[in-house]
């Protein structure tokens, strides 16, 4: 399967190396009522191209928070993190901005549909909001990847509707080509299937694999669905913010 694309910058790709991200050291605490929480201490984590990794751990492990850090989203208290050849710097914000346009998609436990968009409008958003269209040549194009996508996704026939005529698992999987729509080497997942029941958490879940194969994606991905973590290539377990094992 291919996908129309468009070039997103004329960049040399930096995701050439076997390994894709690279964390080192990884440290985040919060300041709560006068006391430091310490959410992630210490914190070493890769992800190889192509790759797909779990992590797990129960509710407040801080699963949510590393995923979010290596997703820019979140700046570490201290430590580093590399994606590609790319050393993070997070007061550098157009370096952080190129990095999201081009490499990095994000899915939430909540799918973020904007109620007042089209199914299609929703998955076109981010390249609105970059202010990508510089041509009707470019907008046709990434319409055509966005329609391309949604079919892919078995949302063919829901290309005009709106959220709220949608069920549970197709708004998941609009946010899922939402992320995708500026073909991004990494997808970060957090608790994607989280809001679903067991039948649509288990299709999702074997769309994010097939999406995985397809596109060549690197996939990190937090879960509490033990079977979800044993389908991927490796998993880790969190505890108080430190992996329990490898």
């Amino acid at each position: 399967m291919s996908f129309n694309t468009f070039v997103l910058d004329s960049a040399t790709n930096e995701f050439d190396a076997p390994t894709i991200i690279k964390a080192q050291g990884i440290v985040k605490n919060f300041h709560q009522a006068g006391e430091e929480v310490k959410v992630l201490q210490s914190i070493d984590f890769s992800l190889a191209k192509q790759e797909s990794v779990a992590i797990t751990g129960a509710s407040g492990a801080g699963k949510s928070t590393l995923l979010h850090i290596l997703a820019t989203l979140m700046e570490p208290s201290s430590g580093k993190i590399q994606i590609g050849s790319v050393e993070v710097d997070y007061h550098n914000k157009a370096e952080l901005e190129r990095l999201r346009r081009k490499n990095l998609g994000i899915v939430f436990q909540f799918h973020y549909l904007l109620e007042d968009f089209s199914v299609l409008e929703n998955v076109l958003l981010p390249l609105r909001i970059k202010s990508f269209y510089g041509s009707p040549l470019v907008l046709k194009s990434a319409r055509a990847r966005a329609k391309e996508l949604l079919v892919y996704l078995g949302l063919g026939h829901r290309l005009n509707f709106y959220p709220k005529d949608l069920s549970g698992g197709e708004k998941q999987r609009v946010a899922m080509a939402r992320a995708l729509i500026h073909e991004p080497d990494i997808l970060f997942a957090d608790e994607p299937t989280g809001n679903l029941d067991e039948e649509n958490g288990e299709k999702l879940q074997q769309l994010l694999f097939r999406l995985q194969k397809d596109l060549g994606l690197s996939l990190a991905v937090v879960t509490h669905d033990i079977n979800f973590a044993l389908e991927c290539d490796r998993s880790l377990s969190m505890k108080a913010g430190r992996w329990e094992s490898f």
